[in-house]
């Protein structure tokens, strides 16, 4: 009997002893197996590790085919994913335990139990490596097949594929429309598009100049090389997206109302959040999260002039104050490490 169509890489091969899986080590199994351009839940690989090779390689190639999966985790095809995973066990209590588990309805938040077709439970614990073996087979090992001279990162189901024209990157898209048609999967028609690297060597015109990639917006940015002389790069930073979830947690902390503590309290319980947000977001292009958590300073000035009667009505005394207070304790607050901000 012939293969249906799309799912040829599904077919079975040699198991993995069911010992392997007794202790939970999946991705002991399935990690040797992954692409090296895969870069989502993977032991020593990180986002940066994707988005370092994205920049590289938008550096390289003039034009990128920016996928968005339309609801993947909650359309994963269970037929189709248990054939991945028969590819590499026949363990019998294995498969049974993930059926199960894929086919176990979800509980609402008002107790009310919902029967499921498809998909995979986001947060889940075994969710991540599923989706990843999925698309290992869907788009990864396709990939390398039909399209060699294309490379890609893939981040779970966020991917990015890097073309050398336009119209490698049209005829790429129309493929994978029906490469993930064939596995039960859908491009999103508005969010999937095609994206013209533009920069000081590359002056051409095209309406997407811009896309997102794990909360980073690659566009064309005045950066500064050799000699200190200026020029325009295709390169990363916060997304604005990205910016405005920190700005909205920020406005959530209401710090300006914490009168009843000090600044140094204040400064202790926002760490862990700052130090995370400049530790992920300040790695390409710090300036630009310095300028979007520039709303920190001035919700400090606004603590200032409540905590203090001889600020209150003087702003900029207190935005000296403030500029004054970093110079001397310029770790008090992680986000100062980003470079001057305050005033």
């Amino acid at each position: 009997m012939p293969e249906e169509p799309g799912r040829s890489e599904f077919r079975r091969s040699p198991t993995v002893s069911p010992r392997w899986w007794s202790n939970g080590t999946w991705n002991r199994i399935l990690e040797p197996v992954f692409h090296r351009d895969s870069y989502g839940y993977r032991p020593g690989r990180s986002a940066h590790d994707a988005l370092v090779k994205a920049r590289q390689r938008c550096w390289a190639s003039d034009w990128v085919l920016d996928l968005d999966i339309k609801s993947f985790f909650d359309e994963i095809d269970w037929e189709l994913l248990m054939k991945a995973v028969r590819r590499h066990t026949d363990c019998p209590w294995v498969l049974l335990y993930l059926e199960r588990w894929l086919r176990a309805p979800v509980r609402m938040p008002d107790g009310e139990l919902v029967e499921r077709e498809r998909g995979t439970p986001q947060g889940a614990v075994v969710s991540p490596v599923l989706a990843n073996l999925f698309l290992h087979y869907a788009f990864d090992c396709w990939m390398q097949r039909e399209y060699p001279d294309v490379l890609f990162e893939r981040y779970a189901d966020d991917a990015i594929c890097h073309c050398a024209s336009e119209a490698r990157a049209r005829e790429l898209h129309q493929a994978l429309d029906k490469r993930f048609a064939e596995c039960r999967l859908q491009l999103h028609p508005q969010k999937t598009r095609i994206v013209y690297c533009k920069d000081a060597n590359r002056t051409g015109e095209y309406p997407e100049r811009s896309f997102d990639f794990l909360g980073y917006t690659f566009r064309p940015r005045v950066a500064i090389g050799r000699h200190r002389k200026r020029f325009v790069s295709f390169i990363p930073a916060v997304s604005g997206k990205a910016a405005k979830r920190m700005r909205l947690e920020v406005r959530r902390w209401r710090m300006h109302l914490r009168s009843d503590l000090e600044l140094e309290e204040i400064a202790k319980w926002a760490r862990p959040t700052l130090t995370g947000w400049v530790r992920y977001y300040g790695r390409f292009y710090p300036s630009k999260l310095r300028e979007e958590l520039r709303t920190i300073d001035a919700f400090i000035v606004r603590w200032v002039s409540r905590k203090y009667k001889r600020f209150r009505g003087h702003t900029m005394a207190a935005w000296e104050w403030l500029r004054s207070l970093r110079r001397r304790n310029p770790t008090l607050f992680a986000h100062w490490a980003l470079g001057p901000a305050a005033g």
